[in-house]
């Protein structure tokens, strides 16, 4: 699927529920790969207006403003997601967002050290995807830099949420693991879920790049993700659509 059917495709989705934070995110990520990066700042602001706990938006946002030469347009979405990265726990956007803001000549703010307080779940272990509180995992889920990001980052409550989903993903699109595609297609839905994106893996994992993901696989992902994961409105018609 070329860009501007991908961009087409995430935009009715917008249109269709404007209150769909992941679809403005999947915009984004689209605009943004097609060179768009005003568009795509403006998408990634509205992902973070929608959801805060989407502090990865607001740092997604200022670096596509940064980069479409318009800080003024920066300076507020960075503000507002440092201080809700540093509130919630979410250093990796906490420090990005920081150093972007030393790019447009901001001063990083004085923020009190305080997780948020609303709906804050149970448990010690502060989950960077959700905000929540819950329970670490007992160990990393995989033996390199990507399992040691998800022990020290995802909470287990998540990461449990991530096994039930990641299940139906593979019945539906019929995966098979062993095939190296089939297990390129699961690791990228389960790392869109988790919020690892390519930068964050690349540096976890001493440089490596993502195993590429075959197009009709990312387009179906990225479409189901965009939904909030929720694959009843696909009737289990997902397989069709990669074959």
């Amino acid at each position: 699927m070329d860009a501007d059917t991908r961009i087409a495709q995430f935009t009715k989705l917008t249109q269709d529920d404007p209150t769909n934070d992941m679809a403005f995110f999947s915009l984004g990520n689209a605009l943004q790969q097609a060179g768009r990066q005003r568009e795509a700042g403006d998408a990634f602001s509205e992902c973070f207006k929608l959801n805060a706990a989407m502090t990865k938006a607001a740092q997604l946002a200022g670096r596509a403003y940064i980069d479409a030469g318009e800080p003024h347009s920066a300076r507020p979405v960075l503000l507002k997601g440092y201080e809700e990265a540093v509130t919630r726990g979410d250093l990796m956007p906490k420090d990005a967002i920081a150093g972007m803001l030393g790019e447009i000549d901001e001063p990083v703010p004085a923020i009190e050290n305080k997780p948020a307080s609303v709906d804050e779940g149970d448990g010690d272990f502060r989950c960077t995807k959700t905000g929540r509180m819950g329970t670490q995992l007992s160990r990393p889920p995989f033996r390199n830099g990507m399992g040691q990001w998800i022990y020290e980052s995802i909470s287990k409550e998540t990461f449990d949420d991530w096994i039930r989903l990641g299940t139906k993903i593979i019945n539906e699109l019929r995966l098979d693991l062993s095939r190296d595609d089939h297990d390129a297609a699961y690791e990228y839905a389960m790392r869109i879920y988790l919020g690892l994106d390519d930068a964050t893996y690349a540096k976890v994992m001493d440089g490596k790049s993502p195993p590429a993901v075959d197009g009709q696989f990312r387009t179906v992902i990225e479409d189901m993700m965009s939904r909030g994961g929720h694959l009843e409105s696909f009737q289990g018609t997902l397989h069709e659509r990669v074959e």
